[in-house]
């Protein structure tokens, strides 16, 4: 078995390279990884290749608003290419149409 390092391995942080407290992960049809970064409050997108993610949602810090977290756990996107994601400190799930071109 061969392990290709993707995203994070740089240490707990919030740089884009980084992590804090990482917990679900769903890949798209573009080989494209999303995790949730937990207490960073934000999901984010690892491209083939890429050395560091970009932050997909949550760019608004931790809260309560529609484009804030705080604490996402898991998502998943559906055969439609809506992402769900599990905020369990917002006890909801929201969906959020990506555009996957």
């Amino acid at each position: 078995m061969l392990l290709v390092h993707y995203a994070g391995g740089n240490g707990q942080g919030n740089c884009l390279n980084q992590f804090s407290k990482p917990r679900g992960i769903t890949v798209d049809r573009f080989r494209r990884i999303y995790r949730a970064d937990t207490y960073n409050y934000r999901i984010m997108c690892w491209g083939q290749g890429a050395t560091q993610g970009t932050i997909l949602l949550g760019e608004n810090g931790k809260g309560r608003q529609p484009t804030q977290f705080q604490g996402p756990t898991d998502l998943v996107f559906d055969q439609q290419g809506n992402l769900y994601v599990v905020d369990e400190s917002n006890h909801r799930i929201q969906k959020f149409q990506i555009n996957n071109d």
